[in-house]
C-alpha cells in the first residue's frame, strides 16, 4: 500500500508541477508586457521582423517608431538593426530597418546593421557579439510586448545588462495582441530554458498570421 499511495504522490507533483509552471511563467511575461521600461544604455536593438522587398512590416513599423522616439530622447546614442532575410528575399530584416531610420532623420553613423538573425535566440546571439566587439555592455531591446521577457532574459544570460521598451501601438501591442501571443511565448521560453540552453535550436519565426487577434 505504501508504494502506491507513494506513486500517487509523486505523480500528483509531477501533474502540480506540470500546471503551475507554465502559469507562473505566463504570469511573468504578461507582468513584463506591462511594466517594462527602458533604461538609459549604450545600444537601441530593434528586434527584426518581417520586411517586404525592403518596406518594413506593421509589426516592424511599430518598432521602429518606438526606437526612433527613444533615440531622441537620448536613452541611447546608437541603435542596432538584426535580422537576416528569408529565401529568396532581395534584402534583409536588419537592412529595411536601417533604411527607414535614416530616411526617417536617424545619421547612418549612429545606426549598426547586422545582416544575422532569424529568430530570438540568433539575433541576440549576433548583437550580443558585435555589443562585446565594440565594447558596449547595456541594451534597450525594442520588441512586442510579450517578446519583452524572453528577449531581455536571453540577453543577460549572454551576459548583457538588458531593459526592454516595447511598442505601444502596432497590431503587436498590449491592446492589440491577444492571449495566443502569451501562450506562445510561454511556450516559446519553456523551450528556451530546457532545450535551448542545450544548444538545440527551435526557431521563433513561424508565427501565425491569427497570432496578435
Amino acid at each position: 500500500m505504501f508504494i502506491f499511495r507513494f506513486i500517487r504522490r509523486v505523480i500528483s507533483f509531477i501533474l502540480l508541477l506540470i500546471i503551475v509552471v507554465p502559469l507562473y511563467f505566463a504570469g511573468s511575461i504578461w507582468y513584463s508586457a506591462r511594466n517594462s521600461e527602458a533604461v538609459k544604455s549604450d545600444v537601441i536593438l530593434v528586434m527584426g521582423a518581417a520586411q517586404f522587398d525592403g518596406r518594413p512590416s506593421d509589426i516592424l513599423q511599430s518598432r521602429l517608431k518606438e526606437s526612433l522616439q527613444i533615440f531622441k530622447s537620448g536613452l541611447a546614442p546608437r541603435i542596432y538593426t538584426i535580422g537576416s532575410g528569408a529565401p529568396g528575399d532581395r534584402t534583409t530584416e536588419a537592412a529595411a530597418s536601417k533604411n527607414w531610420l535614416i530616411n526617417n532623420g536617424v545619421k547612418k553613423s549612429n545606426i549598426l546593421s547586422i545582416t544575422k538573425g532569424r529568430d530570438t535566440l540568433s539575433s541576440t546571439q549576433a548583437y550580443a557579439a558585435a555589443m562585446k566587439k565594440a565594447k558596449h555592455t547595456s541594451v534597450i531591446i525594442v520588441t512586442d510586448p510579450y517578446h519583452c521577457y524572453r528577449s531581455v532574459k536571453i540577453a543577460t544570460d549572454l551576459g548583457l545588462i538588458a531593459s526592454c521598451d516595447p511598442v505601444k501601438t502596432g497590431p503587436a501591442s498590449v491592446t492589440n495582441s491577444g492571449y495566443k501571443y502569451l501562450a506562445r511565448e510561454t511556450g516559446a521560453y519553456l523551450a528556451y530554458i530546457t532545450v535551448g540552453r542545450l544548444g538545440i535550436k527551435l526557431s521563433d519565426r513561424l508565427i501565425a498570421r491569427d497570432l496578435y487577434s
